[in-house]
């Protein structure tokens, strides 16, 4: 059977795609329903057919799922973001449970009995709104050449002009109409990615939960500096009147290109950096209670900081609980960022080594290791899988027997995974234990393959809800080396 575009058809929804989108079949046939929430049947227009599948566009809901709430946000359908937010919380973390069993099970080869008695229940939120620490808004002008901020729609570079994300904090709505006030006042020009003409081109803000310090950058397109706006003072006094607000900058950017910060920062009030604490759970226990042991991290505009501060603290913590460290550990970091993982490890081991292949975030892990008092932690610059194969073969004069056979090896790459060599050079260092943090169960189950297949067995693995209201989670998960 297959349908006519623009055709009208009625589908309960079964279950839920990857991406977030529920999945219904008509005579046999599998349709892709965006927005549809499992245990919905709904009216959906087909927008595009393929041989034995077709995509279509939510109509009408007949008959809600009992898992269907009612969104927050009125833009959610749009803005795309929030793929999950009509479907209830409880739901959204069945659905990321699955993912992440699937993908080992699918990808990874796994059996599903083995997986099942590895898996431990996902670490919700308690609150899955407000809880970004970090967002960056693109900003342009809408029909009538009213400057606008918001959000890009689902698969396009049109702005949403909405300033009240239900993600972030609810500072970021003020901030915003500041700046654009500010721009509409003076005559300020929003960047135009056709022309590449036009001034300001994102806005950057950034929020230390724990702190309550507030970093605002706005990116232009400008090649050097100068007096960045008209009547800067102006803006400033907008700003600076925030409670909490630390430090303003701008990023320049001149480039077309749809990387958004610059390369270069200007501070042009207050700090460089803001700070924030993300503080050790103990995670066997319920409710995963504070420790009372705690870190202070320095973040810059250009810091990879993870966005959801709550829940960092029991990742990381989750992390540091699988490494099982007793105090005498020597312990690679790889992917490193700006060390928060390896210093979280560095308190319960007795020498960490970090990896990151961005010389500012590496600068940035030295001080953060000064900061918190932390003397047994070293950082190297370069890819991991360029520094672990150096030190392997010798290519360090400081290197020793305990660098090249760690007995913890964490990593927790980008979204693409562990490169093929750095897995090959990880085997080859025969580390005791492998934690693996990941946010991509598809190529986290890839690597496990890898790793599964030649002397490592899997111990425990535990999602970690990172992203309330997204298709999202992260993954860590605990290998042991079998014992020949």
């Amino acid at each position: 059977m297959k349908f006519e575009k623009n055709e009208i058809v009625t589908v309960t929804i079964e279950d839920i795609g990857n991406e977030g989108e529920g999945i219904g079949r008509v005579n046999g046939f599998t349709l892709f329903v965006k927005d549809a929430v499992v245990g919905d049947t709904v009216e959906a227009r087909i927008v595009k057919n393929k041989k034995t599948y077709a995509y279509g566009r939510l109509e009408k809901v007949l008959v809600p799922s009992p898992f269907r709430v009612e969104p927050k946000c009125a833009w959610h359908r749009q803005c795309g973001g929030c793929q999950l937010q009509a479907c209830s919380y409880e739901r959204q973390l069945i659905f990321k449970q699955d993912k992440i069993r699937s993908c080992l099970i699918r990808i990874g080869g796994f059996a599903p009995e083995q997986v099942d008695a590895c898996m431990e229940p996902i670490v919700g939120m308690e609150d899955p709104f407000r809880y970004r620490n970090k967002a960056q808004y693109p900003v342009g002008t809408d029909r009538d050449g009213n400057v606008v901020a918001g959000f890009y729609a689902a698969r396009t570079h049109n702005i949403i002009a909405h300033t009240d994300c239900w993600l972030g904090p609810v500072e970021n709505e003020t901030i915003l109409n500041c700046i654009l006030e500010y721009m509409r006042d003076y005559k300020v020009s929003a960047y135009d990615e056709n022309t590449g003409t036009g001034l300001v081109r994102h806005i950057l803000i950034r929020k230390g939960f724990a702190s309550g310090e507030i970093m605002v950058c706005l990116v232009i397109n400008a090649k050097k500096a100068f007096q960045f706006f008209p009547d800067q003072d102006a803006l400033l006094e907008k700003l600076t009147a925030i409670e909490g607000m630390t430090s303003v900058s701008v990023s320049l950017n001149p480039e077309q290109t749809n990387v958004i910060m610059g390369k270069e920062i200007y501070t042009l009030w207050g700090k460089d950096t803001i700070s924030d604490t993300i503080r050790v759970r103990d995670m066997t226990q319920t409710g995963f209670p504070l420790t009372g042991k705690e870190l202070t991290f320095a973040i810059s505009p250009l810091s990879f900081y993870q966005v959801n501060p709550v829940q960092t603290e029991k990742l990381y913590s989750l992390a540091l609980e699988y490494a099982g460290l007793t105090g005498q550990e020597t312990v690679w970091d790889l992917y490193c960022g700006i060390g928060t993982i390896s210093l979280f490890l560095a308190g319960n081991a007795g020498r960490v080594y970090g990896v990151e292949v961005i010389s500012q975030a590496i600068e940035d892990a030295g001080k953060n290791a000064e900061r918190n008092g932390i003397e047994n932690a070293a950082f190297f610059v370069g890819k991991a899988e360029d520094v672990l194969q150096e030190i392997y073969e010798g290519g360090l004069a400081d290197s020793d027997e305990r660098m090249l056979h760690p007995d913890v090896i964490v990593v927790d790459p980008p979204r693409k995974g562990c490169d093929s060599v750095c897995l090959e050079v990880m085997l080859k260092m025969r580390p005791e234990r492998i934690v693996y943090v990941s946010c991509d169960p598809a190529t986290l189950a890839r690597d496990l393959k890898v790793l599964c297949g030649d002397g490592y067995a899997l111990e425990r693995v535990r999602g970690v809800d990172q992203f309330g209201g997204t298709v999202h989670v992260e993954t860590v998960v605990l290998m042991s080396k079998v014992q020949k």
